[in-house]
């Protein structure tokens, strides 16, 4: 059996977002780590600025395209498929808006080499730019989440900041949604599956370039649909999700 090494590297699902991708890159290479930009079909600007990126530092800096957009939980997908295919251990995601706090990218890895076999998850605390609307919707969210897992092991669903364990969690990944299904599906499977989820604070501010890919009733509707496919596999868990509350797991 070969010898495990801690191996992480970052994955960026990219979807137009061609005015502030260049600043979220610069910050995230500080880091030191590998980064792998997933272009999710994006249009011709984007495109060019991230060859652009990639020509820019190709020491440091990998590009997938996928040449039809399928939501960002396809481009997570993508890219933790091409991490685990190309030798690393854990992938941390961010989002390429800017709304994440890239100076924990250093906490969130030194927590996964601390807990290899965590799920390391980011528990936003917001500003005031996040809109009221959505801080609202993922309070019902994770009334849902708590129901389908039992538990209040998971602080939020939904935060796109997280370092997988990629060995376990791609294994995982074609039972999850394409869109913006994906961060709360694969997290409740994950707990599911593999129980061990880690709950770091983060600051998150709302967005660097002003651009959202949520559409309002298609992302609604999977979330919906998707909240309905866990309930009913989390009924025929159930025996098993409370012999673990009662051993305290």
């Amino acid at each position: 059996m070969p010898e495990y090494i801690f191996n992480p590297a970052i994955v960026i699902p990219v979807y137009n977002h061609e005015h502030a991708i260049g600043t979220i890159v610069a910050q995230v290479m500080a880091s030191g780590l590998p980064i792998l930009l997933v272009d999710d079909g994006s249009d011709i600007p984007c495109q060019q600025t991230l060859i652009a990126l990639a020509e820019q530092f190709p020491h440091q800096l990998s590009l997938l395209r996928l040449e039809v957009n399928g939501g960002k939980g396809a481009a997570v997908k993508a890219g933790l498929r091409w991490l685990l295919d190309n030798g690393y251990s854990h992938g941390l995601q961010i989002d390429a808006d800017g709304q994440h706090d890239v100076a924990d990218i250093t906490r969130f890895i030194q927590a996964a080499e601390s807990e290899p076999d965590s799920l390391i998850t980011g528990y936003p605390q917001y500003d005031e730019s996040v809109p009221k609307i959505r801080l609202y919707s993922r309070y019902l969210t994770h009334i849902w989440i708590w129901i389908n897992t039992l538990s209040f092991s998971i602080k939020d669903s939904m935060c796109g900041f997280r370092v997988y364990p990629l060995q376990q969690t791609v294994t995982l990944l074609s039972h999850c949604g394409n869109r913006m299904d994906f961060d709360p599906e694969v997290i409740v499977r994950w707990l599911w599956r593999y129980q061990k989820v880690t709950n770091l604070p983060t600051k998150v501010h709302y967005p660097l370039d002003g651009v959202s890919h949520f559409l309002l009733w298609k992302d609604n509707g999977l979330i919906t649909l998707m909240h309905t496919r866990l309930f009913f596999g989390m009924l025929w868990r159930m025996p098993c999700l409370l012999w673990r509350k009662r051993d305290g797991q």
